[in-house]
């Protein structure tokens, strides 16, 4: 599966092995009921969910897991009892292939992504309020750097 692109969430889940179908639609379904108004796409060629273009949370499946990414810091302290049982490493969270998939749990850490990126500035937003800010310093550096000898 090395150089395969993916076109929809449904190719990606398809190119699965037929045995975890099931499984990755499960968790699909998880995330679509906790973001009913998020888009759904492919990015970094794994099903993504973004709200106002801004990725939310991701999915992928491997041989004897499947994962939710991003899982920063406050995430995994928010939920950390409920992840005692799944193993949480550099912003992954991994669910064995052979236990059920805890639907109500990854809704609930969907909506804690939502919430998290619903809560951070607009790269957009930002840059155009701190315009002014960025051209003041920018003016008064060139005025320093054209007196230095």
């Amino acid at each position: 599966m090395a150089n395969i692109t993916f076109a929809s969430v449904e190719d990606y889940i398809a190119s699965q092995p037929e045995a975890v179908h099931g499984t990755l639609e499960r968790v699909r379904s998880a995330i679509r009921k906790a973001l009913p108004g998020a888009e759904e796409a492919i990015s970094y060629n794994m099903p993504a969910y973004k709200l106002g273009g801004e990725p939310v949370i991701y999915f992928a499946g491997w041989k004897r897991h499947y994962s939710l990414y991003p899982a920063g810091a406050r995430l995994v302290a928010a939920f950390e009892e409920e992840l005692t049982p799944y193993e949480v490493h550099k912003g992954t969270i991994r669910f064995p292939l052979n236990e059920p998939v805890p639907v109500k749990l990854i809704e609930r850490i969907a909506k804690f992504r939502a919430k998290e990126v619903g809560a951070r500035e607009p790269a957009g937003r930002l840059r155009e309020a701190t315009a002014p800010l960025r051209s003041r310093l920018g003016r008064a550096v060139a005025l320093v750097w054209k007196r230095a000898p």
